[in-house]
Formats: structure tokens, sequence, C-alpha cells
């Protein structure tokens, strides 16, 4: 059970490994992009080449559908990037359904761990498999594998080395089930009474406008933390009432720079040549912008930005 390229790395690799699947459970066909073509699941279109059956509910409690599953008589389910599953699915088979959670659970429960792991600063995240319960996430813990974060390693970036080790580590849960042999751990023996567990909700558009009052190091967290989606956000002021929409994909923190020699930073103020470089203030130093998109333009480096776009010294950015 799954939707997005995030599981089709453990599908894959359980075809591969000649685990017999005997049915894929995806999200609904629909439209996408300016011309709301009908657009199908990765894992579907994945599923499809291999001619594997597909299922696809838009209630999971449906009778039909309930029917339509157990009728597979499948020994296990496996989950990897889906919504929540009701009692009556996840029960369903012999030998349980377990999900792979790109976390290192009890840390980071919720829908957005990688992006979470990286705004707040983590040097280390990882993937857990773990048997599906009541609540999200806090089933017994199969199996888990640490992963260590780059210091500028952006969401997207460990997204697909999460995706690797998590089907690998799929695949060996599988083989633990299909012998019997695994040794689950609940996550309250994780959870110590001085434990601080962060959480990973959905992702907001609240969430990604930057505040620049904020530090250097919280700011580049953030723009990585969203990159390649859904993106860091800031409000570029121009004259007036002008005003543009900015989506922020690469940084980098300034420790020297020629322009800011005896300058104190203020919060939302640029500094710019107009070929080269973009600066902007935080409430200890200055962000430098490498890659963004104009509303209504292509994502680009900011070489290319200011080839087209003048930054005057007056304009700021802010929400």
């Amino acid at each position: 059970m799954g939707t997005p390229d995030f599981a089709v790395s453990s599908l894959d690799i359980l075809v591969k490994n000649n685990i017999q699947v005997v049915a894929v459970v995806t999200a609904p066909d629909k439209p996408a992009g300016r011309g709301r073509k009908i657009s199908i699941s990765p894992i579907k279109k994945y599923a499809l080449g291999k001619q594997i059956p597909v299922l696809q509910p838009t209630n999971l409690k449906d009778p039909e559908f309930v029917e339509e599953i157990k009728s597979y008589n499948a020994d296990l389910q496996i989950v990897v990037a889906f919504r929540m599953l009701p009692e009556v699915i996840w029960k369903m088979p012999s030998k349980g359904t377990f999900n792979l959670h790109a976390s290192l659970l009890p840390q980071y429960r919720g829908a957005a761990p990688i992006n979470w792991a990286i705004i707040n600063g983590e040097s280390e995240t990882g993937v857990t498999t773990f048997f599906i319960d009541e609540k999200i996430d806090t089933g017994k813990i199969i199996l888990s594998e640490k992963v260590n974060i780059g210091k500028t390693e952006t969401a997207g970036e460990l997204h697909d080395r999460l995706m690797e080790k998590g089907s690998e580590l799929v695949f060996r849960t599988v083989r633990l089930i299909q012998e019997d042999k695994p040794h689950l751990k609940s996550q309250d023996e994780l959870i110590t009474p001085q434990a601080i567990l962060n959480p990973a909700p959905k992702i907001f558009k609240e969430d990604t406008r930057i505040n620049w009052e904020k530090s250097g190091i919280e700011i580049f967290n953030l723009i990585r933390g969203l990159s390649p989606y859904p993106a860091a956000i800031t409000r570029l002021n121009g004259a007036g009432d002008e005003y543009w929409n900015l989506k922020i994909f690469n940084s980098a923190l300034v420790q020297n720079h020629p322009a800011i020699e005896n300058t104190k930073a203020i919060p939302g103020s640029l500094i710019s040549d107009n070929k080269s470089f973009l600066l902007i203030g935080c409430c200890d130093g200055y962000i430098e912008i490498k890659e963004l998109q104009l509303q209504g333009k292509r994502r680009m480096f900011i070489q290319d930005f200011l080839r087209g776009f003048s930054i005057s010294e007056k304009w700021t950015v802010g929400n």
C-alpha cells in the first residue's frame, strides 16, 4: 500500500527478490498539472508494468473494497507512504500489517518526518518498520536503522537516501516475518521520563514562510528542510505597493563577504551587486541566496535571476 516514488523502491526490492506481491493498493487517479490531465501514482505505474493487480479505493471502509482485498488472502500487508488504515484492514492479514516510517521512532511521528528533522537541525535520523496499531506511528518496532544528515543536505536529497535505505529495511523485515523471527520492541520502552518527542505534522503554508527575525541557522535549516517541496517562501517588497512572492530552494550561511564588511545586518534587508549574489539580513548575520523562483517564473540560479531582475537597495523581504 503506497502512492509516491518513496513507496516504489520498497515494492521493487520485493519483486526483484521474488516475494509474491498479490496486489497493490494506491490512491485514485486524479487531475494534475496545468492541463488537468488524469495522472496515475508512481506505484500504480510500476505495478501495471509488472502486471500486479491495482486497487484504488476512495473509501478504505467501503464493504466492497474490504471484500475485494480479503479475496487476495494476503499473509502480510506493507504500508509505505499511504494513508491511515481502518482497523478492519490492518487486522486482516494473518501475519499483520507493518509500516515503513522515515524517522527513528518514537521521534518524528507524523506526515513529514524528513522535513522536520532537517528544519529542527538534527544531525541524524533513520528509517523504522513497525506493526500498525490503533494510533498513528505508535506500534511495536520491528527494525530501525540510523542515517546521518549532511550539514547542507536538503529534504529532497535525504528523501532519496532514506528511500533506498528504507527499501532494504522493508525487505529485511519481510524475511524476518516469513521466518517468524521478528524481535519486537515497544516504543514506550524507548521513551524516558526526560525524553522530548519531536512531532512531524503535515507541512502547511504558514510553516513555509521565512521569518527573517530568526537566526541564520534557523532560516538555513528551514530552507533546506523544505527544498524542493513545498519550498520556503518569502515576499520581495519593491517600491510602493509592489511585491513578488519568492520560493527559495538553496542558500548558504554567510561567514565572510566583501559586501558586508563593517555592516550590521538588519532582518529583511537586501545586499546585491545585481550580477552574482544576493544577501538577505537576519537577526545575527546574512543568508546568501543561491537558487530561487519568482512567482510565475521557472526555478533558477541567482546569477540567472539577477540578469533579468534588478534589486534596489531600498527593497526588503518579509511578510
